[in-house]
């Protein structure tokens, strides 16, 4: 099939972004946002952090029973979760402000929330939050020791979440008749769900859950910053404050956090003040750089999900888009034109080529470059 010679017509352009290469024009430098709508994200940014941050004090109160479960000892975690929540909020917003991100969240919680979609398709989505959130399969295709280190900080920081944040708003509480055991009830919201004895191993697996979380996620976390620290291309682009430091955090949280176990347990109460103020800020730490670091991820990846379903009711609809100069399946054509909407909103006039496989792009580049720039110094 011969090359569409308008691509061969002009000289390249300058390096753009990913998916923009062999592009037939050289675009103009779509303008930064103005300063007026860079307050107006930040105004909105704000006002939905707010609202979050409320509405969870107001679950707190509600929750607890208006503080009648609350644990006052607790109070620096419960304030740390709702400067958690401020930050996730105001990020988020921030994140879908943007044209790309915009048309991912529509495009992927429109999905999500499709009835058209759980018509076609009714066990895709349960199938893909399963193995895309929570197995996350397509790690294993890029190595299998990455993936099993990943479900290892995965499944512990999912185990000590679901623990901690309840006990920390006062919404579970664990009471005794005798004050001291070792029979203990459970509740939730002041209703009592569960019954059990603390010498059991029921009562073992509930005083020791954190316990649990932390062997998880400790070889997990030492994996990576060991890959990090080994792997050639991994120092290449990392950076201490967002590569780096998360890992550190969940090392210094799930050790602490054991110390403590063996100090009560071995050390009859040793050194338990310091361990204890140490954990703390290590975790109010983690809960508040979350919204601004790596972590940030945990929070996108339900739209990413959506986009997944999104492409995958789409192909089963065989819409799939094929390059216009090899003819191999690009992706869907509903993804595609998902991509020219955020070029035009973007101003980067990138459309045809979104019409061509990476390859093609690539061989289409370097013929103009051959044509017109090699040419030039002959």
């Amino acid at each position: 099939m011969p090359e569409p010679t308008e691509a061969l017509a002009v000289p390249p352009p300058p390096p753009g972004p990913p998916g923009a290469a062999g592009t037939t024009q050289t675009p103009a430098a779509p303008s930064p946002p103005g300063r007026g709508a860079r307050r107006s994200v930040t105004a909105r940014a704000t006002l939905a952090g707010a609202i979050v941050s409320l509405l969870l004090v107001a679950a707190i109160v509600l929750g607890s029973r208006l503080l009648r479960d609350f644990d006052s000892a607790l109070l620096p975690y419960a304030v740390a979760t709702v400067f958690l929540a401020f930050g996730v909020a105001y990020r988020y917003t921030v994140w879908v402000s943007a044209p790309g991100a915009r048309r991912l969240f529509r495009k992927g919680f429109g999905s999500f929330f499709s009835a058209d979609n759980f018509r076609k398709a009714p066990t895709a989505l349960p199938r893909m939050i399963a193995t895309y959130l929570g197995f996350q399969k397509f790690l294993g295709a890029r190595s299998r020791s990455r993936w099993i280190a990943h479900q290892l900080i995965f499944w512990g920081c999912i185990l000590a979440a679901l623990i901690t944040f309840p006990l920390t708003w006062g919404w579970f509480t664990f009471t005794s008749d005798s004050g001291s055991g070792p029979g203990y009830e459970m509740r939730i919201w002041g209703f009592k769900v569960l019954g059990f004895n603390a010498l059991n191993i029921v009562g073992w697996l509930m005083f020791h859950g954190l316990d649990i979380a932390a062997v998880l996620v400790i070889p997990g976390a030492c994996y990576f910053l060991w890959r990090r620290m080994k792997d050639r291309g991994a120092i290449t682009g990392q950076r201490f404050a967002y590569d780096l430091l998360p890992l550190i955090c969940l090392i210094v949280i799930s050790v602490t956090g054991l110390l403590l176990t063996f100090s009560s347990i071995f050390l009859h109460g040793g050194g338990y003040e310091f361990l204890a103020v140490l954990h703390m800020v290590s975790v109010v730490f983690t809960l508040i750089y979350i919204p601004f670091g790596k972590f940030f991820h945990i929070v996108q990846r339900p739209a990413a999900v959506g986009m997944q379903l999104f492409k995958y009711t789409a192909r089963q609809d065989e819409q799939v888009f094929a390059c216009k100069r090899c003819g191999e399946p690009i992706d869907t054509t509903p993804y595609v034109e998902n991509l020219r909407g955020t070029m035009r909103d973007l101003k980067l006039d990138y459309n045809a080529f979104v019409e061509y496989c990476p390859r093609c792009k690539r061989v289409l580049r370097g013929n103009a470059y051959l044509s017109h720039v090699k040419k030039g110094f002959k």
